[in-house]
Formats: C-alpha cells, structure tokens, sequence
C-alpha cells in the first residue's frame, strides 16, 4: 500500500498504521478513508495529499 503526504504541513499518512485517533484503522488504504477524513495535524482535506 502506498503513503500519501499531505502538501501543506507534510504529516504522512502511512495505511500500515492508520490513523485510530480520527476512526481509520490500521491496514486502510487511502483511497478507503472517508472523504470528510482531515490531516490530523492541520486539518487538510484528502485533495491537498499526494502520493509519496
């Protein structure tokens, strides 16, 4: 699965982790988060990442 890096704070979303805080487990690829789903560390939206 491949990580994606969000282009404005640079937090990568790694699938093997997840990210469990904010409801998408481990093993989740991104294209299977939820649309509403935000960076985590500077609330982002799924547009502003880009494959890694």
């Amino acid at each position: 699965m491949k990580s994606y890096v969000c282009t404005l704070c640079g937090y990568v979303y790694d699938p093997a982790v997840g990210d469990e805080d904010n409801g998408v487990a481990p093993g989740t690829p991104f294209e299977a988060i939820p649309e509403e789903w935000v960076c985590p560390l500077c609330g982002a939206g799924k547009d502003q990442f880009e494959e890694e």
